[in-house]
């Protein structure tokens, strides 16, 4: 029996029917952290009275360890287990969304929780590692590709809840009390107990693939890795792939930070005056739905059609519902169904735009090293993110909202140039007839 056909029969020994038992619980808390360190921060440091210049370029920091986890991924699969490790990092996560709740009171609170945000956004990361390499492990490949789109699924809902539930909690609290702070407070003590039990709940559902060893020589594994970003870098047009990478999503990427800023604003500042519980139903909620359904349409249509003819279509859906800022900054409507419908726009256009994004990576990673070499496109995809978040506060700072948006239409034709010079294989993405 050969060592893959060994491993197979291990994992088969997996019971199939305790899948639904932690599917759903991994990925939920997977999202969670995600979505604090990247939009719950920047709300919270908005109610904190912190500048948008400096809202945008510390927080867009915290996507570093997201775009260098590539790096030190090999190093979790050569100690403990996938399982041992999402155990524990589950406890950190908990015991450091209880440290925010203790550093928000201090003076020097910024200072303090940004510190915080950047440990809890490397256990995210290593966080996500050890979970995908856990539903590989866990899983029978049929298993796998069963169960993707509910995986999916529970990370979208942590997104609701992070960017919905908890925005409106503390929203609520807020004016319940009158004291911003201690309404932040509770709130991170929630997921301080959440994740706590998470972590107690996850020794007991997740099962223990005999697979899930560590495993690797650590005196092989760096020289590995570069081996295998070498390959990675000596694939055809690299330089043009890595450009696309890059600039796909470079007007968004400066949208999604100011996005709650603007909607919390007061009207003479530019913004539309919102509540935090306005906030978390509009795009928290509203904005994540549409996100989602964006999504679905996006991926049914690549397989409908192929990523090649729906490729030009989906750069302008992630481009061209930008105007809805502009009216919006220009207006400044006190409709909140209109605010909503126009963030709804804007979201699922992102949502259907992105998904084109995802099937490029995928396609790039095709032959060997796959599953490394998508890591490194996500790493890309994440310094997509961070580069021209951290400008985006100053700039808005600079030319107040109406302006700053009217840019962000601009900061397209970045994104429709790589969009018209990258290769792309007609049958890629398309269902078999």
């Amino acid at each position: 029996m050969t060592s893959e056909t060994a491993a197979a029969v291990k994992k088969s020994e997996v019971p199939a029917g305790g899948v639904w038992r932690w599917i759903p619980s991994l990925y939920f808390s997977q999202g969670i952290p995600y979505v604090v360190v990247m939009t719950l921060s920047v709300i919270m440091y908005k109610n904190l009275d912190i500048s948008n210049s400096d809202i945008a370029l510390y927080t867009s920091w915290l996507y570093l360890p997201f775009v260098i986890k590539p790096f030190w991924s090999p190093f979790v699969d050569m100690f403990k287990t996938k399982r041992f490790w999402i155990i524990t990092l589950e406890l950190v996560i908990g015991a450091l969304f209880g440290l925010v709740a203790l550093t928000i009171p201090m003076p020097g609170f910024f200072q303090a929780t940004l510190l915080v945000f950047w440990l809890l956004a490397f256990s995210a990361a290593t966080h996500d590692i050890s979970s995908d390499g856990f539903y590989m492990l866990a899983l029978e490949q049929h298993q796998q590709a069963a169960f993707v789109g509910f995986r999916s699924m529970f990370f979208r809902m942590a997104m609701l809840y992070g960017q919905g539930a908890l925005v409106y909690l503390a929203g609520s609290l807020r004016d319940f009390t009158g004291d911003v702070r201690f309404a932040w407070i509770v709130v991170f003590g929630v997921l301080a107990i959440k994740f706590i039990s998470l972590s107690a709940y996850h020794k007991w559902a997740l099962p223990r693939p005999a697979s899930d060893t560590a495993h690797g020589d650590p005196n092989q594994v760096v020289a590995t890795f570069f081996t295998i970003f070498g390959k990675f870098i000596m694939k055809k047009n690299i330089l043009l792939t890595i450009a696309f990478l890059l600039l796909y999503r470079f007007g968004e990427a400066q949208l999604v930070k100011m996005a709650p800023p603007f909607l919390l604003d007061s009207l003479d500042k530019g913004g539309l005056g919102l509540s935090t519980q306005a906030v978390g139903i509009v795009y928290g909620t509203m904005g994540m739905i549409a996100l989602t359904v964006g999504g679905l349409a996006g991926g049914a249509l690549i397989s409908r059609f192929g990523l090649k003819r729906m490729l030009w279509p989906m750069a302008l859906a992630i481009n061209v519902p930008h105007l809805v800022y502009v009216y919006l900054a220009f207006v400044q409507p006190q409709n909140i169904y209109l605010i909503g419908a126009a963030v709804a726009i804007e979201q699922m256009g992102y949502g259907f735009g992105f998904t084109a994004y995802v099937l490029y990576m995928i396609m790039i990673a095709d032959g060997e090293h796959k599953t490394a070499h998508y890591a490194i496109c996500t790493g890309f995809m994440a310094l997509s993110m961070m580069l021209p978040g951290m400008i985006s506060g100053r700039l808005q700072e600079y030319l107040g909202y109406a302006h700053f948006f009217v840019w962000i239409c601009i900061a397209a034709v970045p994104t429709f140039v790589v969009t018209a010079l990258i290769k792309v294989d007609p049958a890629f993405g398309k269902k078999a007839e």
